[in-house]
């Protein structure tokens, strides 16, 4: 029997020589999709470089469309920066587009050690270690953090980003899970624990689908209180908040207390990537332990710079910031105006609560087809059943006039498709 492949083996069910229909397996999958009303449709657009957040859709027409973004990460429009693009395009014809490898074979270059650096310095921290991606920095640091650690147990708020579960799972420890941003519960179940094992605390700062922050100070008195290490997530809110733009943990002076700090390079800082910052000797064991940075390419040298170019312009400069800041303030007020369903925090994620997976994808699409406007549905998983919404992330560069064309379409909607309004 060597050799012989898996798929010509039959599946033999009382005698009869019944196969695998693998083809109806795939489409019934994809049909439970289409069923529940959240099958995700890819928009095919350009944005325009320096004109953000104009762009180019190429779905369901002849030629391109003018459409307006409302849904990106891109928070403060850095990835159209000039700053960032001249970074990007010198450090192509300085040193050519790949990486070549993984940072212990080929991928390590002298842009990588400088960023490592500025991150370390943004918060407060001894090292920092650079991920192709926020997903991948919480996977591997998570799993590998846990099982270094023998007995560990891990309390996770239960809002935590997809990517930290999966840490979380792969490291094969003891997960508690409390309600969220519920210091009573998480205290709760902490003084339960052994006192004896060891003990880590996972969480976000800002929780991008709500829009709410942590308590992170409170969380942290209860780390020292019951011996726990902190992990904090800080994806959508590293280069926004902060004086130098590090974090919800930097602004609530904070960041000397968390053990370790993770962030993304795709969102506020416009590039790509995902990056740890936290004592030398953590940050060591992470490089030398975690097979998610150990066995990938390392980023390019050309994202690199560009997010070095990023990191170093927002540690100086508030105007994006503020401009962010402003412009989602306007929006939420806006909105609240105009008696749509929108949820009020204090953060610049704008989610307006619509409840139902297809009438969420149903305003999506028309939106895009009558008004140029793009904005995604937020449905399950990402967010509970019965929760699905749709979720603005208004920056520095939308002015008022796009908010007013905004919110008058978003009203006419509702009323066509007689969406319930705000109390």
């Amino acid at each position: 029997m060597r050799g012989l492949r898996l798929h010509s083996l039959p599946m033999s069910i009382e005698g009869t020589d019944a196969r695998v229909d693998y083809s109806r397996v795939f489409t019934q999958a994809i049909d439970r999709l289409h069923a529940e009303g959240r099958y995700r449709v890819f928009i095919d657009i350009l944005r325009n470089k320096g004109m953000f957040p104009n762009a180019r859709c190429f779905a369901g027409h002849n030629g391109p469309k003018p459409i307006t973004v409302w849904c990106s990460n891109d928070y403060l429009a850095m990835g159209q920066h000039p700053k960032v693009i001249a970074a990007m395009e010198e450090a192509l014809h300085d040193v050519g587009a790949g990486s070549g490898g993984t940072r212990n074979i080929g991928g390590n270059t002298h842009y990588h050690v400088d960023l490592e650096g500025e991150l370390a310095d943004l918060h407060g921290k001894e090292a920092a270690l650079l991920f192709t991606s926020g997903y991948v920095s919480n996977e591997a640091t998570l799993a590998t953090l846990a099982k270094i650690l023998p007995g560990c147990v891990i309390f996770s708020d239960e809002l935590n980003h997809a990517s930290m579960i999966a840490g979380i799972r792969n490291s094969g420890c003891e997960k508690q899970v409390f309600r969220h941003n519920d210091l009573a519960h998480l205290e709760e179940l902490l003084a339960a624990a052994d006192p004896a094992v060891p003990k880590l605390i996972a969480f976000e700062s800002v929780y991008s689908m709500e829009g709410d922050v942590a308590p992170i100070a409170a969380i942290c008195d209860l780390a020292d209180k019951y011996n726990a290490l902190t992990y904090l997530d800080e994806v959508h809110a590293v280069g926004m908040y902060g004086a130098r733009g590090g974090g919800i943990s930097e602004r609530d002076h904070v960041a000397h207390r968390l053990t370790v700090i993770e962030g993304t390079l795709g969102k506020a800082f416009g590039v790509m990537g995902g990056y740890i910052a936290a004592d030398r000797m953590i940050v060591d064991v992470i490089r030398s332990y975690a097979p998610g940075f150990i066995f990938t390419t390392s980023l390019s040298p050309v994202l690199v710079a560009g997010v070095l170019a990023s990191v170093r312009h927002l540690k100086q400069s508030s105007v994006e910031r503020e401009g962010q800041q402003a412009a989602a303030a306007k929006l939420k007020a806006m909105m609240r105006d105009a008696n749509l369903p929108v949820m009020l925090g204090e953060t610049h994620i704008v989610p307006v609560m619509v409840g139902d997976p297809v009438k969420a994808k149903k305003i999506s699409d028309i939106l895009l087809a009558e008004y140029g406007v793009y904005v995604q549905p937020i449905n399950y998983p990402t967010v509970p059943r019965g929760t699905e919404r749709l979720r603005f992330t208004p920056g520095p560069a939308h002015d008022e006039a796009m908010m007013a064309e905004l919110v008058s379409a978003l009203v006419e909607i509702w009323e066509r498709l007689e969406l319930k309004m705000a109390a």
